[in-house]
């Protein structure tokens, strides 16, 4: 073949592939909604069934019980007592089979049907469809405690909007999540580490790093040289924003946090806005990630109307109730300058 031809021969593979792990997905997303068809249609069964005896109070137990009896020894561990339970659970939770999507798995479905609160399930299931997240991406969220962090920095109604798509983020505070949680990138415990460690880190797993920065993000480069006269600058990390429409500045920093550190990714911030961003597109935004903060410092050092972000990360995943009691204080924090640079 010559090379025209062998490019089309490449093209043309390309394609075919392209069909078969189309049908596949397609084969195995098939498979998923009919097991959680299944365990919909069970859960409707013995709900009803149980209604027939509702003057005991322990007659879904004794049902649930007897039925894994003969169930499970038919068809498997997969009909144990529990699993039945969350039939009952799946289907007292969404009573209408067409509201059961089918982007989503059991495993999922077993995750979000113990959240009480209906804003909160709702949230998840409508980002884990919107990001293709798979089981594991989506018990990581939920763990992370996600829905909570955004709204920190946001009022319910907003987050709700953003992720029902009846709205698209109009300020950075919609998207960016402080504390960011960078437990996947596996680094020991230690004192302390180096910009460039935290870099290569975040760049090795920066798939990972892009779900926790959230919806729309697109990695433009890493040290990003930046040429000011005779004086060159390196820009820790740069993405883009489709929903926001902007550049993201992102400066890492391992030590203390200081007024410099603002002031020089305020210089980056005010370059890209005057070499970089196109007429038409919205102002870059700078986050220096940081593991501690002085929102005081933050707020003296630069203007209300920054577009500067100061946002605690963490290298670790604590236990959920220390999480949970960090965003409290976290959240107690945040209070004192919602409407500040955060």
């Amino acid at each position: 073949m010559n090379q025209i031809q062998n490019s089309k021969f490449n093209s043309f593979v390309s394609d075919i592939r392209n069909i078969i792990t189309n049908a596949r997905k397609e084969a195995i997303r098939s498979v998923e909604f009919y097991r959680v068809k299944m365990y919909w249609e069970m859960g409707e069964r013995i709900f009803l069934e149980e209604q027939e005896g509702k003057e005991r109070a322990e007659y879904g137990t004794y049902l649930i019980q007897n039925l894994a009896k003969v169930i499970e020894s038919e068809y498997g561990s997969g009909f144990s007592y529990r699993t039945l339970a969350q039939c009952r659970q799946f289907y007292r939770t969404y009573p209408i089979v067409n509201a059961v999507r089918s982007q989503l798995n059991w495993s999922q479905y077993r995750l979000l049907i113990t959240m009480k609160d209906e804003h909160k399930r709702e949230f998840y299931e409508l980002e884990a469809v919107k990001n293709s997240w798979n089981g594991k991406e989506l018990e990581r969220q939920v763990h992370a405690s996600l829905y909570e962090r955004l709204l920190m920095s946001s009022d319910k109604d907003s987050v709700m909007a953003v992720a029902r798509n009846e709205k698209l983020p109009e300020h950075p505070s919609e998207i960016i999540k402080s504390p960011m949680l960078l437990e996947f990138l596996g680094l020991e415990k230690m004192p302390h580490y180096y910009e460039k460690d935290l870099e290569n880190a975040l760049i090795t797993n920066l798939q990972q790093f892009m779900l926790e920065l959230g919806n729309g993000f697109s990695f433009v480069a890493r040290q990003k040289r930046l040429v000011i006269e005779d004086d060159e600058f390196f820009a820790d990390l740069v993405f883009y924003n489709r929903l926001l429409r902007c550049f993201v500045v992102i400066e890492l920093k391992t030590q203390k946090m200081t007024h410099q550190d603002l002031g020089q990714l305020q210089m980056y911030v005010n370059y890209y806005d005057r070499f970089e961003k196109l007429p038409d597109e919205k102002p870059t935004i700078g986050i220096l990630l940081c593991q501690t903060k002085n929102a005081v410092m933050v707020e003296l050092t630069l203007p209300k109307d920054t577009s500067i972000y100061a946002t605690k990360y963490s290298l670790y995943l604590p236990e959920k109730k220390l999480l949970e009691e960090k965003l409290t204080k976290w959240t107690a924090e945040f209070g004192k300058d919602k409407n500040e640079a955060i």
